[in-house]
């Protein structure tokens, strides 16, 4: 990786990531191409080769950033005051990304597309258990916060109730894959 040493490098770096990483919630791994986290970015094509060595780099750097907001939002959410009955919905939140009001079952599906494309770059896998390993810290926390109790091996049964309900919505093409995951989850914490 080219370093950016100034200020204005690392903030050309920095825009560059962001671009990418929108690109990425927006379109999945083929929406991330120089040209278009340049253009994003408004930036100059070259920057994206100047600030990194390779697309998968820059996608690497991306997938991270767009990650590490998703948790420090999940980590906010914690502070807040516990509620009981809104547990679902944050671990909902955590596991399906923030909810969006207008176009809430194509981000989903395009953050399952994501997560099924991230087995096919072996460059990513170190950054997704990592990520991964967060993510299931912070369901366990949540659960806890707002009273509940996970024996051992039951937060791997909450994801993949979510993981299945989803993916079983998104096959049926339900246009509310989160609500179908919300009914599993309040049956599965009752």
């Amino acid at each position: 990786m080219t370093t950016a040493s100034t200020p204005k490098g690392e903030r050309r770096r920095q825009a560059l990531i962001e671009a990418a990483a929108a690109l990425l919630v927006d379109g999945g791994f083929d929406a991330v191409r120089h040209r278009a986290v340049a253009e994003r970015a408004g930036l100059p094509l070259a920057s994206t080769t100047y600030y990194f060595d390779s697309l998968d780099e820059l996608v690497a750097a991306a997938v991270e950033h767009h990650s590490r907001a998703e948790l420090a939002w999940g980590r906010a959410a914690l502070d807040e005051p516990a509620d009981p009955g809104r547990l679902v919905d944050l671990v909902l939140d955590l596991l399906l990304g923030p909810q969006t009001t207008d176009r809430d079952a194509e981000a989903v599906l395009l953050r399952y597309e994501r997560l099924v494309a991230t087995g096919r770059r072996p460059y990513l896998r170190p950054l997704m258990l990592e990520l991964g390993a967060e993510l299931r810290e912070l369901l366990a926390e949540a659960v806890t916060r707002a009273g509940g109790h996970l024996a051992p091996g039951r937060l791997e049964q909450l994801i993949a109730l979510v993981d299945g309900a989803v993916v079983n919505a998104l096959i049926e093409v339900n246009p509310d894959p989160r609500a179908a995951a919300r009914r599993m989850l309040r049956d599965f914490l009752a």
